[in-house]
Order: C-alpha cells, then structure tokens, then sequence
C-alpha cells in the first residue's frame, strides 16, 4: 500500500523508443537546470492507483529534499519527505513507515545534485510541447522507475512545468500523479513538513 503510493500509471501517451542525441541532451539538460533552480512549488495533485482510485489533495515542495502530500479532507493518509527520508502515514491504523529518499523513485526530484544523464533518459513524446524523462538505477531496480512530464513553459523554472509523474515499483505497481496550479516561488516555512506521529498520541485517547 505505501510503496504503491507512488508506483504510478502514465501520465501521457510516452512513446519508449529513446530521442534522438541531440535532443536528449539539450532536453535532459533542461530538466537538470528545473531541478537545480527550483526553490519552491506548491500545487493541487490528483493521484490515480493501480485499481483507478483517485484521491486529491495539495503538494508543498522546498528544494533540496523536502515535499509534502496532504491528501483531501477525510483521507487519513499524509506523505512527507525531510530530513533524507520519506514517511507514509496512515492516522486511520496509526502506522509510520519511512525509507530513505533516495530508495524511492521520488528520489530523482528531491536530490537536484544527481546528475540525471547517469540514470535517466528522454523519451519521445506525441506532443512536442512536453519533454518526458524516464528515470531508473540500474543498479537498484527494486527502487522502482519514474516516468516525468514537463510541459515546455518560458515562465517556469528553465523553461519548463512539471505536470506529473508516473512511478512503477519493483512489483509493477503503478500509481499516477497529475499537477495544475502550479505556482513557484513562495516562501514556504521549514514546519510545513512537520507531521504529528499518531503512535505517540494513539495511548493518550
């Protein structure tokens, strides 16, 4: 369940045939510099899993190393990620499971110092206005692999948007994230990405 959280179906119709050279660097390259440059983003996600539930809700993201999914009202799940490691937690079971982040394929957008051409590739796309990477470690493939859709958007950071990710783990678990309104920039404080552990308060009720 936790693990399939961010195992993820496609965004887009992706082709898998790679790009050519030339595009793959300039492509690959770009999205370096999104990761590098991005300070901030907060966005509304919507959240597809392998059985098509679809669970809403809002992203806060602070570079290097910190996003939080905060799913919609009623919904007893939360996602964060700081300090090196990422937390699923269920309030409804008062369970905490954590795993570093780079274990997870939400590692690639939360460590913008990797250098993607060592594990990434551009995949062609039917639209020319998105720029799609695919993401794996081929040395970790129980790490999962992740699927990124940019949008190609002169007022993001270098010239790109991030519309969404899909993620497939080890046991080909698949979920999909989608983003609209994104917004980049703002301040976001460092207690954003506190969460209340329910294993600690589960005694007191």
């Amino acid at each position: 369940m936790i693990r399939s959280a961010f195992a993820l179906a496609p965004v887009a119709v992706i082709a898998t045939m790679a790009a050519p050279a030339a595009a793959q660097t300039a492509d690959l390259a770009s999205v370096q510099r999104f990761l590098q440059s991005l300070t901030t983003m907060t966005a509304d996600f919507s959240q597809t899993d392998r059985n098509g539930q679809v669970l809403t809700g809002t992203l806060t993201w602070k570079q290097p190393g910190k996003i939080r999914f905060q799913y919609q009202k009623g919904v007893p799940l939360l996602i964060v990620a700081e300090g090196g490691a990422l937390t699923f937690v269920d309030y409804s079971v008062n369970q905490v499971q954590r795993w570093p982040i780079r274990n997870s394929p939400l590692g690639v957008l939360l460590d913008p110092s990797r250098d993607l051409s060592a594990f990434a590739k551009l995949v062609t796309d039917a639209d020319p206005r998105l720029v799609t990477v695919e993401a794996r470690d081929p040395k970790h493939p129980e790490y999962g692999r992740i699927t990124l859709v940019f949008a190609r958007d002169p007022a993001g950071p270098a010239g790109l948007t991030l519309q969404g990710w899909a993620a497939l783990d080890s046991q080909n678990n698949r979920t999909t994230v989608r983003l609209s309104n994104q917004r980049y920039g703002g301040a976001i404080s460092d207690n954003s990405f506190k969460w209340v552990d329910p294993r600690r308060t589960a005694g007191r009720r």
